[in-house]
């Protein structure tokens, strides 16, 4: 694969590249919409990456081509760079440059060649795994010495400012510095991370991954609207962030709030929970209870906050008939994918159960695969 990369990059860019670096994208077991309220969140990162081939330029030019684009090369000046100057799918790594001279860090001009086998708009972070690829191949062609979650405050930056997408940093984080074989459970205020042990085959289980190939566009507004949303709440509330809301106190402070807001707080506030649940039950072994946990949290974005759609709760549904211990959508929603807890020999069962039900409403065929906890952003060749 190394040789594969380093060969396409010379095709484009009649040179051969420095480094290869891969970045991951993601599946969040539980904690959605948390982590722009100061909350907490459970992702793991997934064997699928962005791959980013790199070498540096001396005349503060950023070339950007990808194996998934339309066949031209994207040229940019770095002096002069702003947000809006840039379209599409390049915005993302030439965010990540603009993020790191804002911060004060001495980069310059880069080739790079993009090659990812995330699948885009299905809720797994592929703007995420491209940043912090971005991120990672510059912190070592210019020696930057940052640390992973200094990287992923910068591809924050990168898709909040350039992109514009206001996203929160779990993404980022997970992509940058989830670890093989474990959950990344993150304190969104305090950034504090514990990698949690998830071996889901010794305990008999697999996560089963339902991509329901319902593209969706964060840019849009929608999410815009719901972190508005949250904050607007907080601050009638006099409070930092949803997440200094105690569950004891969640009913009268919905009792002061207006209608369209209650909805909101209440799934910011049971999320958190179940976040803090998930972590009790793995540190007692007891993996099979993530199931119904799962399952509430669906519920909880489908009715609270509204961001599943016919396709998500469909694969939900027919995931849990056909005997997985629980699903839920994972992602900023809107479509996306979903994920279901289920018994070692049942994933091929459960998939076809879900293909089935997506037969007779007549949507489009989901794609499926189980994910095993991988290792976050790094070098790769």
């Amino acid at each position: 694969m190394i040789d594969e990369a380093a060969t396409d990059f010379e095709a484009v860019h009649a040179a051969r590249p420095s480094g290869v670096w891969a970045a991951p994208g993601r599946v969040n077991l539980i904690g959605e919409h948390t982590d722009y309220n100061d909350g907490f969140v459970l992702p793991i990162a997934l064997p699928h990456t962005t791959r980013v081939s790199a070498r540096r330029r001396t005349d503060g030019r950023l070339r950007l081509y990808s194996a998934q684009g339309d066949g031209t090369t994207t040229d940019v000046a770095l002096e002069g760079l702003a947000p809006g100057a840039v379209a599409s799918w390049a915005s993302y790594p030439a965010g990540v440059f603009w993020a790191l001279a804002e911060a004060g860090h001495p980069v310059g001009g880069a080739d790079l060649f993009v090659d990812s086998d995330v699948p885009t708009g299905a809720g797994l972070s592929s703007s995420a795994a491209l940043e912090c690829a971005t991120a990672a191949a510059v912190n070592d062609l210019y020696e930057l010495g940052l640390s992973a979650p200094e990287l992923a405050l910068i591809a924050q930056r990168a898709e909040n400012a350039f992109v514009g997408v206001p996203c929160g940093v779990m993404d980022q984080m997970a992509s940058a510095c989830c670890t093989d074989g474990t959950a990344l459970f993150l304190d969104t205020r305090t950034l504090e991370q514990r990698h949690v042990p998830l071996d889901l085959t010794a305990a008999g289980l697999r996560l089963l991954v339902i991509d329901t190939r319902v593209k969706h566009d964060l840019g849009d507004g929608a999410y815009a609207a719901l972190r508005a949303g949250c904050e607007r709440a907080a601050g009638l509330l006099e409070l930092p962030a949803l997440r200094d809301l105690p569950p004891a106190d969640l009913a009268p402070a919905l009792d002061r709030l207006p209608g369209e807001l209650r909805p909101l707080v209440r799934h910011v506030v049971t999320e958190n929970g179940r976040v803090l649940e998930t972590i009790d039950h793995l540190g007692r072994g007891d993996l099979a209870a993530l199931g119904p946990v799962l399952t509430a949290g669906h519920a909880s974005l489908r009715d609270d906050f509204r961001v599943s759609c016919p396709e998500t709760d469909l694969a939900v549904e027919a995931a849990v008939a056909a005997g997985a211990l629980g699903a839920r959508m994972t992602g900023g929603g809107f479509g996306g994918s979903v994920i279901a807890l289920v018994e070692a020999g049942h994933p091929a069962v459960v998939s076809e159960a879900v293909r089935s039900a997506f037969r007779s409403a007549g949507f489009t065929a989901p794609v499926t695969f189980t994910a095993v906890p991988s290792a976050g952003a790094r070098r790769v060749g």
